[in-house]
């Protein structure tokens, strides 16, 4: 149901750019986002009608009068009578205040248990008009020690036009991505662009590149036998999920996201 509705509202289409070297999974399909994935995130958060506030780093949750008080780098403390953590399991580890207590051993075991893979993107960014002249729309790379997946990105979406300006997304493989996660970004992308000129040799000159440090990029272990979320505290309730609580893929997400529903919906 999901994907229909994504699909009757343009938010996806089926994809039908050529990628070389995708493994096609008997029975899977494969969709792609026009207008980018935040699009799909967008579309939900407008469905909810929720107030939305971005840039708000968490760093501590207490209990305090029956409530959660959440404090953040900036700005005052505030109160919530509910609490659900989507970040990246060892973030949640991280938080201060009582919920280090609040994690009995257990979860904490278990928490810690989950693994992530790392990687570098690097996007080029050209001015419209120019060509990248390849037969494909995305490629997996098998044989390069640094990159792992390349995307023209307006091909792989079907929204190429001579007004679109096109775009080209690296991957980094997920050796490279450990090795220098904490190496000079500076010199990192300029290690990527290395390789990248002797996959492409004939790349024109893009007019800006961005390069983004990925350090949980995909969930390589999630929570063991877990049902898509964890309940840290029940009243007040405070609860965790994400793909940390099953797998990184959009059905992960929605499996877990079905799950938190559930569980705060009995809490109500």
């Amino acid at each position: 149901s999901f994907y229909e509705e994504l699909l009757s509202h343009g938010i996806l289409k089926p994809l039908t750019a050529p990628v070389e070297g995708m493994v096609v999974r008997e029975g899977s399909c494969n969709y792609v986002a026009p207008q980018g994935i935040s699009s799909v995130v967008k579309y939900y958060l407008k469905q909810s009608g929720a107030d939305v506030c971005y840039e708000q780093h968490v760093t501590h949750i207490s209990l305090r009068d029956g409530k959660w008080e959440v404090s953040r780098k900036v700005g005052p403390p505030e109160q919530f009578d509910v609490v659900i953590l989507t970040i990246p399991v060892p973030q949640i580890l991280q938080l201060q205040g009582d919920i280090v207590n609040i994690i009995n051993e257990s979860q904490k075991q278990q928490l810690e248990s989950v693994s992530y893979s790392s990687r570098y993107a690097l996007g080029l960014f050209y001015e419209a008009g120019t060509r990248i002249d390849v037969p494909w729309a995305a490629q997996y790379i098998t044989d390069n020690p640094c990159i792992r997946f390349i995307s023209i990105d307006n091909k792989k979406r079907n929204i190429e036009s001579a007004e679109v300006a096109p775009s080209l997304v690296v991957h980094t493989t997920v050796t490279f991505g450990s090795e220098y996660l904490d190496s000079d970004p500076a010199e990192v992308q300029q290690m990527i662009l290395s390789h990248l000129e002797r996959i492409l040799p004939s790349l024109p000159e893009p007019s800006s590149i961005k390069c983004h440090k990925w350090r949980y990029s995909q969930v390589t272990k999630a929570v063991p036998n877990c049902p898509g979320q964890m309940i840290l505290h029940t009243q007040p309730l405070l609860i965790c999920g994400g793909d940390g609580f099953t797998r990184s893929n959009f059905d992960g997400c929605i499996e877990s996201a079905m799950s938190l529903a559930e569980a705060v919906k009995s809490h109500l």
